[in-house]
């Protein structure tokens, strides 16, 4: 299991720019965390990578993420890789999340695109933004409105994090790759 291979397997099935765009913030916000504890950056950092590999293909549950967890099972990713991808989906009762991966995977799914979308608002993009910034943005229903803030907050609770150090740790983790995340300021 390398990171090459997933980021291959990743394209190989997705196509659309702004999902791989998801994943890649995604990925760098699950390896912020394995760092903060100590885990497998790598390990972490493919989790967030292939999470949402086959939602393209497979939109609809419990195809996602079921569709990607065998396709990941014959190219002999670990159990515990494919059980986290897998647990991140709530209607998937009998994968309830468990460990710190599974926790963090679902922890910085959403916030995510929360944050990606208050970012693309700015003319700064992602530089300076904050988590007080982020947390007003939750308050407007009608901003980024797909966006569960449920899931946000309880992904914060279950990993045991304070929601705005989560928050600002997963907009420092996008930060780093904002040129891969097309969120650098237009100069």
């Amino acid at each position: 299991m390398n990171r090459q291979d997933a980021f291959d397997l990743m394209c190989q099935y997705t196509s659309s720019e702004s999902l791989r765009r998801h994943m890649l913030a995604v990925e760098a916000a699950m390896r912020a965390y394995a760092q903060k504890f100590g885990e497998d950056q790598e390990k972490w950092g493919i989790v967030g990578l292939l999470h949402d590999f086959d939602y393209e293909r497979w939109p609809d549950p419990p195809d996602h993420p079921l569709q990607g967890a065998a396709i990941l099972d014959q190219h002999g990713y670990p159990a515990d890789v494919i059980y986290a991808i897998k647990s991140h989906a709530d209607y998937l009762t009998d994968c309830p999340r468990v460990t710190r991966l599974d926790k963090a995977l679902y922890a910085c799914d959403e916030l995510t695109g929360l944050i990606n979308a208050a970012a693309l608002i700015r003319p700064e993009k992602i530089r300076g933004l904050t988590a007080s910034s982020v947390r007003k943005k939750m308050k407007q229903k009608s901003f980024a409105a797909a966006i569960n803030r449920e899931d946000i907050v309880r992904g914060a609770e279950d990993l045991g994090v304070e929601l705005n150090a989560h928050i600002q740790m997963v907009i420092d983790a996008m930060a780093g790759i904002a040129d891969q995340l097309e969120l650098e300021p237009i100069t």
